[in-house]
C-alpha cells in the first residue's frame, strides 16, 4: 500500500512538474508568438510547411494514412483540408510555391525503378513492429518537377544522375536554388526556372543543402557539416558563388533549416546542443540579427524564441512577415504537425 501511494505521489510530481514547464514555455514564448495554434490534423505526421503567395493556402509534406513515405499536400489555412499534389508513390519531398502562386515546386522518386520492392521493405518493417532509424535518404532517383494546379500536368526540371531536391525560387520566380549529389557529394546549383542554365555555386567536401534566397534575392542561406559531419552550420553564400560567410560556428551544436524575415534584416532557424550527444538534445527556433553590406554578411545578435519540452523545427514566415509556421511534436499524440502563430517581432 505504501508502495503505492508513493507511486501515486509520484506520478503527480510528474505531472504537476510537466504542467509548470509548460506554462512557463508558454509565457518565454509569449514574448514573440502570439494565438499559437495547430494547423494540421488526421495525418500520421506533417511538416516543412509553406506558405503561399498570397499567404492564405500552405504546401507541406505528410506521410499519407497506411503509405511508408511522405507525399506533397496543399491546404487552405480557413478550411484545414488537405489535398495531395504528388504522384502518390515514392519518396516525396521539399515543396515550395511558384512566385505567382499557380503553381508548385517539389521533389520526387516516384520513377524508381525498384519502387515496389522499396514500398514492400518499408511496409514489411512497419508490420513488424520496427523503425528504422531516422536518416535522411538521398535517393538518387530523386528529381524536381513542378506541379500546375489547374491542368495538374507535371513537368520534369531536372534528369541528371543523383539527388535533386531542396530547391526554392526566387522572388523574382527567374531562378531555383536546390541541392544535388551530380558531383558526388550535396552541393549548392542555382538554375533558371524552366530548369536550363545550371551552375554550381557551392562545391565543398561534405553536405551543403536546404538553400533559399535573400529577399533581395542577392545572398543564399544554407546549413553545411563540412567542418563536422552531422553537426550542421549555417552559412550564406553571394548569388555569383564568389562571396560566402560563416554565421554559425559552434561544433557542439547543430543548426538547420535557416529561413529569411521578408525584411532581409534576420533570419530564424533551428538549434540544438549537442555537448552531451544526441540524447536529451531539443531542437528550438532562434533568430539572428544580420548585417549586410554589398559584399559580406555578419551575423549579429541571436534571440531564442521556442522553449517547448518538445522539439521546433522547420521555421518559415508568412509573405508579410505577420506569421511564422514550424513543425513541432508539441502535439498530445507526440507526433510532429504544423503550427502557426502571430508573429509579435524581435524584442526591442
Amino acid at each position: 500500500m505504501t508502495r503505492l501511494c508513493l507511486a501515486l505521489v509520484l506520478s503527480w510530481f510528474v505531472s504537476l512538474t510537466s504542467v509548470f514547464a509548460d506554462d512557463d514555455a508558454a509565457q518565454q514564448e509569449a514574448n514573440t508568438l502570439s494565438n499559437i495554434q495547430q494547423v494540421t490534423m488526421g495525418l500520421p505526421r506533417a511538416g516543412e510547411g509553406y506558405f503561399s503567395p498570397d499567404g492564405k493556402t500552405i504546401v507541406y509534406q505528410a506521410y499519407p494514412v497506411g503509405y511508408p513515405f511522405y507525399q506533397i499536400y496543399v491546404q487552405n489555412l480557413d478550411e484545414r483540408v488537405p489535398m495531395r499534389i504528388s504522384p502518390g508513390r515514392g519518396r516525396t519531398t521539399c515543396a515550395y510555391f511558384t512566385p505567382d502562386g499557380n503553381s508548385l515546386l517539389f521533389s520526387s522518386a516516384h520513377t524508381h525503378p525498384e519502387l515496389a520492392k522499396i514500398e514492400k521493405d518499408a511496409r514489411d518493417l512497419a508490420a513488424a513492429g520496427g523503425r528504422r532509424r531516422y536518416q535522411w535518404d538521398f535517393d538518387e532517383y530523386m528529381d524536381i518537377y513542378v506541379s500546375n494546379f489547374d491542368s495538374k500536368e507535371l513537368t520534369q526540371l531536372t534528369d541528371s544522375k543523383g539527388y535533386d531536391a531542396e530547391a526554392s525560387y526566387s522572388h523574382d520566380g527567374k531562378q531555383i536554388v536546390f541541392t544535388s549529389t551530380r558531383d558526388g557529394d550535396p552541393d549548392l546549383y542555382i538554375m533558371n526556372s524552366d530548369g536550363t542554365g545550371v551552375r554550381q555555386i557551392v562545391n565543398q567536401d561534405g553536405y551543403d543543402g536546404g538553400p533559399f534566397f535573400s529577399p533581395d534575392d542577392k545572398w543564399i542561406i544554407f546549413r553545411s557539416d563540412r567542418e563536422k559531419e552531422h553537426m550542421l552550420q549555417l552559412y550564406v553564400v553571394s548569388v555569383d558563388g564568389k562571396h560566402e560567410f560563416q554565421l554559425t560556428n559552434d561544433p557542439n551544436t547543430v543548426n538547420w533549416a535557416p529561413y529569411y524575415h521578408p525584411s532581409g534584416d534576420y533570419i530564424i532557424w533551428t538549434r540544438a546542443d549537442y555537448s552531451r550527444g544526441p540524447e536529451g538534445a531539443n531542437f528550438d527556433l532562434y533568430t539572428m540579427n544580420l548585417d549586410v553590406s554589398k559584399d559580406s554578411v555578419k551575423a549579429g545578435k541571436v534571440t531564442r524564441i521556442t522553449f517547448h519540452e518538445k522539439a521546433d523545427v522547420l521555421p518559415v514566415f508568412s509573405p508579410d512577415g505577420k506569421k511564422l509556421m514550424w513543425t513541432s511534436s508539441r502535439t498530445k499524440d507526440g507526433s510532429s504537425q504544423l503550427w502557426l502563430a502571430d508573429w509579435k517581432g524581435l524584442p526591442k
